[in-house]
């Protein structure tokens, strides 16, 4: 059983709950949280992806 990547699961999280506030401010009518919310999740989403492509080059994942 693989281990798990604490690191990626609190990155999934992060964008799972930006996306919840691009609901949100959608819903609110909201246009500065709207484009918040999405600038969030793109920088939350491009450390993770940036983190997995170093942490591969390593070799510290399978």
């Amino acid at each position: 059983m693989k281990q798990i990547k604490w690191i990626f699961l609190l990155f999934a999280l992060a964008a799972v709950i930006s996306m919840m506030f691009i609901g949100v401010a959608i819903a609110e009518k909201n246009l500065p949280g709207v484009i918040g919310a999405v600038m969030m999740f793109i920088i939350i989403m491009g450390i993770g992806f940036s983190l997995k492509k170093r942490m591969r080059n390593k070799g510290l994942l399978d």
